[in-house]
């Protein structure tokens, strides 16, 4: 495993807007929003009889909230491509889902505010549980249409080869 250093120089916590999404080798176009990183893991109580009357707690079953990409409606057809793969309407009787393929490893990589990688985490068999084409539609807003899917997963682990790079510096004219 990778040893993490700490660049002394730094202050400042990394921002959250500066990131992009892979799967399949590329960059996912015109994503806008992610959803948080989550696992929760059960709290199993137990005690024995002679015990006071306080309980012990141990971990039990952890479980990885799904991931909500958010992106602008565009004719990149990659979220409705790997939607249909779970389900395609009218494919007729034994070729709904694409059982082979349905699953994919996605990258989500953060960036400083110099654009320099800091941070990727491998997000682990990832699937569309939800896909939403379009938003609503509102004749009197003046917004961006946006389109989602909810990706279910098996877990996420941070990808430590990753490090903390050379924050770049200028140094001012004479």
């Amino acid at each position: 495993m990778a040893q993490f250093t700490v660049n002394a120089l730094r202050f400042d916590p990394y921002k959250n807007f500066k990131f992009r999404v892979k799967w399949d080798g590329r960059y996912v176009a015109g994503i806008s929003k992610v959803g948080a990183l989550k696992r929760t893991t059960e709290v199993v109580k137990h005690r024995e009889g002679g015990d006071p009357s306080t309980s012990r707690k141990s971990p039990g079953r952890t479980e990885y909230d799904p991931v909500m990409l958010e992106r602008g409606v565009t004719h990149d057809p990659e979220f409705e491509r790997w939607a249909n793969k779970v389900w395609s309407f009218g494919a007729g009787l034994g070729a709904e889902s694409s059982l082979r393929d349905f699953r994919k490893d996605i990258l989500l990589e953060m960036y400083n505010e110099a654009g320099q990688p800091v941070i990727t985490y491998r997000i682990l068999r990832c699937w569309v549980s939800e896909f939403q084409p379009v938003a609503d539609f509102d004749a009197n807003a003046n917004a961006i249409s946006i389109q989602h899917i909810k990706l279910e997963n098996e877990g996420w682990e941070r990808d430590t080869s990753v490090v903390e790079p050379t924050e770049p510096t200028f140094t001012a004219p004479a």
